[in-house]
């Protein structure tokens, strides 16, 4: 999905540079928990930069239920990686972190430095343990053999592309999708929660951007969070209200407040970003959830649902 923004990003006019030439692989291309494979993928296109995103990632239930296969394929993956980075000596490595690594028991705002500060979520902490080591190796390969690898910290992604399932999508491509279903069957549009949890969304055409600009022009092992600022965050009713308002349903909006809210915020602080960027404009909430209404409604049979 993030890779599928990125796409997008770079072939639109004016933003791919002159001497860049982009190549977009998936899990076709080859298992990357294989090292041969990884070495033959390296072998065929040459990188001189690689964008890592590939993980085994899930939902919570299926983190919880197999947190070896989660911890054990993602160290392989980013082993894998990683050492044919160094190996073919290419010039520039990111990699893709996550929010939910962090300690389990933090203050707010998160930043970068708290990475390690504690243990992550029983739920998650054979995901987590694996990603965080990317931030460590990133370090050692910088002290030993001088490589420039780094990683980007993105807090929740939508756009165009995602998963728009209900059941295990994220939260607004899974409520754009409720409320299809709502306007299209004439039923209520039912939220589940209160709707009073915070949370701090990047459209991704955003995050494709400021990754593109992490790989040309932020040269640090340390990892750098890639958020819209603290006063953008939201509540999930805003969100919900934003949903309907693109969607131009008019029925009735309900709050299922049986259901879970889950952890009430998880604001994370981007004032290493704004250091660089201080006047980086992000895509308001309200536009970005308009453009990936309109993008569901117009590619309705062939999103992944």
């Amino acid at each position: 999905f993030a890779e599928k923004a990125i796409k997008m990003f770079v072939e639109t006019e004016g933003n791919s540079k002159e001497n860049e030439s982009w190549v977009f692989l998936s899990s076709k291309d080859g298992d990357l928990r294989d090292r041969k494979a990884t070495e033959a993928i390296f072998e065929k296109y040459k990188p001189t930069h690689v964008i890592h995103l590939a993980a085994k990632v899930g939902g919570l239930f299926a983190n919880m239920a197999q947190k070896v296969e989660f911890y054990r394929e993602n160290v392989i993956i980013n082993d894998n990686i990683m050492e044919c980075c160094r190996i073919n000596k290419v010039k520039k490595l990111v990699s893709f972190l996550s929010t939910c690594i962090f300690p389990d028991k933090t203050k707010y705002p998160i930043d970068e430095t708290m990475l390690h500060d504690g243990p992550p979520h029983p739920s998650n902490e054979g995901y987590a343990y694996a990603k965080r080591l990317i931030d460590t190796l990133n370090r050692a390969y910088a002290e030993e053999y001088n490589c420039n690898f780094t990683s980007i910290i993105p807090t929740n992604i939508y756009g165009p592309h995602d998963n728009f399932s209900i059941q295990n999508g994220h939260v607004i491509p899974g409520l754009i999708h409720k409320c299809y279903n709502a306007k299209k069957d004439n039923t209520p549009f039912t939220v589940w929660g209160s709707g009073t949890s915070l949370r701090q969304f990047i459209y991704s055409l955003d995050l494709a951007e400021l990754t593109v600009w992490v790989m040309r022009d932020y040269h640090s092992p340390d990892p750098i969070t890639l958020s819209v600022d603290e006063a953008a965050e939201v509540s999930i009713k805003d969100v919900a209200l934003s949903v309907a308002k693109a969607m131009k349903f008019e029925g009735e909006v309900k709050f299922d407040t049986d259901k879970a809210d889950g952890q009430f915020k998880k604001t994370a602080c981007n004032k290493k970003l704004r250091g660089y960027l201080p006047d980086y404009k992000f895509t308001s909430i309200d536009e970005g959830i308009q453009k990936s209404v309109d993008w569901f409604v117009e590619n309705y049979e062939k999103a992944r649902k």
